[in-house]
């Protein structure tokens, strides 16, 4: 007999196939957001503050 291979939660303790349903729920609200020009603006912000933070973390 075959053994199950099991899947990592990475702690969760959330089965897969709930994760699944999950993400088919909120994938395309994700994408429709960053696709706004409001998305656009916070992720161009977001980047702008890593690119701080990395200048910040190499300085010191």
């Amino acid at each position: 007999m075959a053994k199950k291979k099991k899947v990592n939660d990475y702690g969760t303790g959330i089965p897969q196939h709930e994760m699944e349903a999950l993400a088919r729920v909120l994938l395309p609200e994700i994408e429709k957001f960053y696709a706004s020009e409001e998305g656009q603006r916070q992720f161009a912000q977001w980047k702008e503050e890593q690119q701080l933070k990395q200048h910040i973390a190499k300085a010191g």
